[in-house]
């Protein structure tokens, strides 16, 4: 691994390997084929670029978005690294060029969609080249049972088929045991090794709210937590990404959309404004984050449910890539329960599939609803052991638990006195005694269970609903309506207790510096003087310059280290993290000029 070690050094300019690194770099550029399965921000792709140029030829990575590929792209090139990518952003004549570059050898890892490695024009092309290494990132695009399935990745198998003796790499951030098992029979990696690195992110704060006015609580978390700071907001519909957007900017959050619905230049421009500027908040469907690779993503929030904890894993693991703090807050109701079961039973998938997706949402339910630590229950729903984290809302502060056996009981029976054909508001309204309009138009005054439910509030009797859903003694249908399920006759004959969880009311904040501490902090500590404004400032202009992201030239962590202790020649640079032997000689003396001068 020395070999491996020193490229580490010398090209991306980092100490030593994290993890598994060396182990899975050895295997692959041995010619051994491989799952990684590594977190966000985890350093997946090193495992496949190192042993790229490591093995003879070129290696062909596989990628699904246009902005993954050209960010990795960016970086390796800063880093002297000869690569490319060939997509459909290409006009005909750079994209030729591109292709006879990769035939003569020229290139050290080329960028390639799905679509386009497995059409003939492009097989022919890699049989007449010397590849390296073959390397399917975001590798759970491949299964059926996954979060972002894509049917094209399905067709990877020929890879085994036509290059068997080129090794394979398939990396991803999250798969549980089913979505695994999927992606090495598809991709006919059966003699595979299989690489789990710890999926934790100890930086990450998990906090899931019961959903009042999900706006005015998104808003007063920013600006209690992270005002000034880049963050992302996740919604379902096209519609409510661009209303929260508006309405963010109007209360004084600097926020765009982003959505499929967009045209392209709106959505790269909206896109290029998030990874460029500092502080702004993209409010996006799912069809966001892939490809971002922003490493100070402070927050990651959700207004409306995810389908799984999968797509919850990979979506707030967009958080925080630096390692610094960073928080993933979601605010979630019974209505996202029903509105997430009525788009599985909508769908034209098989029942097998839905059965799955149901189990899914559940498991996600699960989470929401849980009364302990959520990174215990998150960890081990991908087969993780841990201990409670110390750093998530119910960790920091536990909700209490009650004894609400009687509750479900009248809960229960109050469904099956109204015949499983209404939804929660009208039960509780039955329980509270409020003679609507509709209670008395269906009768519903007269039932037993009516009025025998005022000593709990509207509040408190929506959140027994919504953990009886959790607990898998009713389920909404696609209307809402809310039917027996599960062992929901033992809770009513009085064999089966239930407990409920009570949501804190007044949780407990980070801790937050006043200005004027802060303000002393920079005074006492380089790293936050005028030296590290300088640097940013450079490090933007270079990176206008270079048309890519500042944090594909130095990350903050690198800026923050020349700070803390001012380099006077380049040996002082050729020890701090992020600053291989091309940045160095690159920007070696640019940087040694801003410390001198600031």
């Amino acid at each position: 691994m020395t070999t491996a070690l020193s490229l580490l050094k010398t090209v991306f300019g980092y100490p030593a390997f994290r993890g598994a690194q060396a182990e899975i770099i050895d295997h692959v550029s041995g010619g051994g084929d491989a799952l990684v399965l590594m977190p966000t921000g985890g350093g997946k792709s090193l495992c496949y670029q190192i042993p790229a140029l490591l093995r003879d030829g070129c290696a062909v990575v596989v990628s699904p978005l246009i902005a993954l590929m050209q960010d990795q792209v960016g970086a390796l090139r800063e880093a002297g690294v000869n690569a490319a990518v060939l997509n459909s952003s290409l006009d005909a004549q750079t994209a030729a060029q591109t292709e006879r570059d990769f035939a003569a050898g020229k290139l050290d890892l080329l960028y390639v969609a799905p679509e386009r490695l497995v059409t003939s024009r492009f097989l022919d092309l890699l049989g007449r080249t010397k590849v390296a290494l073959f390397a399917i990132d975001e590798a759970h695009c491949v299964s059926q049972w996954g979060h972002d399935f894509r049917p094209e990745y399905i067709q990877l198998s020929i890879l085994h088929e036509q290059f068997p003796d080129v090794p394979r790499i398939a990396l991803t951030a999250t798969a549980d045991e089913q979505t695994r098992a999927e992606i090495l029979t598809r991709l006919q990696l059966g003699e595979a090794r299989v690489f789990i690195s710890s999926f934790d992110r100890p930086n990450i704060r998990y906090a899931i709210a019961e959903k009042h006015n999900a706006r005015d609580q998104l808003l007063a978390f920013i600006r209690a937590e992270h005002a000034g700071e880049a963050g992302i907001v996740y919604c379902l519909s096209r519609r409510k990404v661009d209303e929260t957007a508006a309405w963010l900017t109007e209360q004084g959050i600097p926020a765009l959309p982003y959505h499929a619905g967009l045209d392209q230049q709106t959505r790269a421009r909206h896109q290029d404004r998030f990874v460029n500027d500092d502080g702004v908040v993209i409010v996006a469907t799912i069809a966001f984050g892939m490809g971002i690779d922003k490493p100070d993503v402070r927050f990651v929030t959700h207004l409306d449910l995810p389908k799984s904890i999968e797509a919850y894993y990979q979506e707030t693991g967009r958080a925080g890539r630096d390692g610094l703090p960073a928080d993933a807050w979601m605010a979630y109701g019974l209505g996202d329960v029903v509105q997430q079961r009525r788009m599985i039973d909508d769908s034209e998938a098989n029942e097998t599939f839905k059965r799955v997706s149901y189990r899914k949402l559940d498991a996600l339910v699960g989470l929401a609803e849980a009364a302990g630590c959520r990174r215990v229950r998150l960890l081990d729903y991908f087969g993780e052991p841990s201990t409670p984290c110390g750093n998530c809302d119910n960790c920091l502060n536990p909700p209490r638990v009650w004894d609400g056996s009687e509750a479900a009981q009248k809960a229960l029976s109050c469904v099956y006195r109204t015949d499983q054909r209404f939804g929660a508001g009208h039960l509780i309204d039955i329980l509270r005694g409020n003679e609507t309009e509709r209670v008395q138009r269906f009768g519903h005054n007269q039932i037993k269970t009516f009025n025998t439910g005022t000593d709990l509030t509207d509040k408190k009797w929506r959140a027994v609903f919504r953990q009886l859903v959790a607990m898998g003694f009713l389920e909404a249908d696609q209307h809402g309506a809310l039917k027996l399920a599960g062992d929901a006759r033992a809770v009513l004959k009085g064999e089966t207790s239930v407990s409920f969880r009570e949501e804190a009311e007044k949780p407990r904040k980070r801790e937050r510096r006043s200005s004027k501490a802060s303000f002393i902090d920079s005074l006492n500590n380089p790293a936050s003087g005028p030296l590290l404004d300088a640097l940013r400032t450079w490090r933007a202009a270079t990176a206008r310059e270079h048309n890519v992201p500042a944090y594909v030239v130095f990350h903050d962590s690198t800026l923050e280290a020349i700070a803390a202790n001012p380099p006077c020649t380049l040996d002082d640079l050729r020890g701090i993290s992020g600053i291989g032997a091309t940045k160095l000689e690159r920007y070696g003396e640019a940087l040694l000029m801003i410390a001198k001068d600031s």
